[in-house]
């Protein structure tokens, strides 16, 4: 249910900064809404509460958003509020994030290693992941993770590429006990 809501609401606010050709204003503004969110817990309990009436809820959004954000995403916030789906913020900002930078070409990918990547392997990996797929840039997340022993382990949205030494080895024992 929370994935059609946040699919719901970030379509619509993605086709209305399409349609006005404000889709890197918006997506800054989101961006920036995600992290007042993210860091002012107060607020996400306020918008949550069961026995703050709706319109309450508005009212403050006017008086904390009003003239720092622009009339378009004032009005987003105020409909989601509306239709009661403010618990689905979060989730709505980070859908709309996502089909922005698939618009824009920008890939996100996690990269985890055994030992902490060095500048230059970083600077292989994005060339590679670069010419490899269709995206023209790369957000990458570097992840130590002692576990895999060595290698690496790259995800991009659902694809996985695990070319570490945990799943050679765990590789050559499904072998062997076959």
């Amino acid at each position: 249910m929370a994935r059609l809501v946040s699919k719901t609401y970030g379509d619509a606010l993605y086709a209305l900064a399409l349609e006005k050709g404000t889709i890197d204003a918006i997506y800054g503004e989101i961006v920036e809404l995600k992290a007042v969110f993210a860091s002012n817990e107060d607020l996400t309990k306020l918008l949550a509460h069961p026995k703050i009436s709706r319109e309450e809820k508005i009212t403050v959004i006017e008086n904390i958003f009003k003239g720092k954000v622009s009339d378009d995403v004032l009005g987003f916030l105020i409909i989601v509020t509306q239709k009661n789906r403010n618990g689905a913020f979060e989730e709505i900002f980070d859908y709309f994030i996502s089909l922005v930078k698939e618009y824009k070409g920008i890939g996100t990918a996690k990269v985890s290693s055994a030992l902490p990547v060095t500048d230059e392997q970083k600077k292989r990996i994005e060339a590679k992941l670069l010419a490899t797929t269709d995206y023209k840039s790369f957000e990458i997340e570097y992840v130590v993770d002692p576990a895999l022993i060595g290698g690496f382990v790259i995800r991009i949205g659902d694809r996985v590429v695990d070319g570490s030494v945990r799943e050679k080895i765990a590789m050559m024992a499904k072998n062997l006990s076959a």
